[in-house]
């Protein structure tokens, strides 16, 4: 009893949380929410409760998605993030691998708006080509692949320096061996 009631609490403040520009709307106890942010002039995606089952994000000011932000939404079962103004440079690869795994139809429709050369070309057609012109996003701690790939060079020299003096001893006792009999 104390489980179902710690549960039907948990649902209902999570159904309270409903971002202020978007209209939510319960489909039943326990089975999670539509959210639906369609049509709001949002230029950037609202903190989601995590029981959103449905996401209507369409025909916004939307032009990216930090990474990492739809992350928590476990439960999403339908997705709508057309017609939208999404500049489809290399902070556009999180959207488009996460709608990949979540859902790929919702893909169909998602259109560039930036840059020029990829203008209105399906997201889901986004190739290393587009993207690869990226800088890399996280950054490269140089120093610590520095120290790292000197350590290896100095172990690989030292390793191949032992074998030789192995091999040069080997034939000496071989030699020697020889030599005795």
């Amino acid at each position: 009893v104390a489980g179902v009631a710690l549960l039907l609490l948990f649902h209902t403040t999570q159904t309270e949380v409903c971002p202020p520009p978007c209209l939510c709307k319960s489909l039943g106890i326990m089975k999670g929410l539509e959210i639906d942010c369609s049509s709001r002039k949002l230029k950037e995606v609202p903190a989601l409760p995590v029981n959103t089952k449905k996401l209507y994000l369409q025909n916004n000011s939307l032009t990216t998605v930090p990474p990492g932000a739809l992350d928590s939404l476990l439960s999403l079962e339908d997705v709508k993030v057309f017609d939208n103004p999404w500049n489809c440079d290399c902070h556009i690869l999180y959207l488009k691998l996460w709608l990949e795994d979540i859902s790929e139809s919702s893909l169909a429709n998602v259109r560039c708006a930036t840059p020029a050369p990829i203008k209105m070309k399906l997201m889901r057609q986004l190739t290393g080509n587009e993207l690869g012109i990226c800088k890399r996003l996280l950054p490269i701690k140089s120093l610590e692949f520095f120290w790292r790939d000197l350590i290896l060079i100095v172990v690989a020299i030292t390793t191949l320096i032992l074998v030789a003096w192995a091999l040069k001893f080997s034939k000496k006792l071989v030699y020697q061996i020889n030599i005795s009999q």
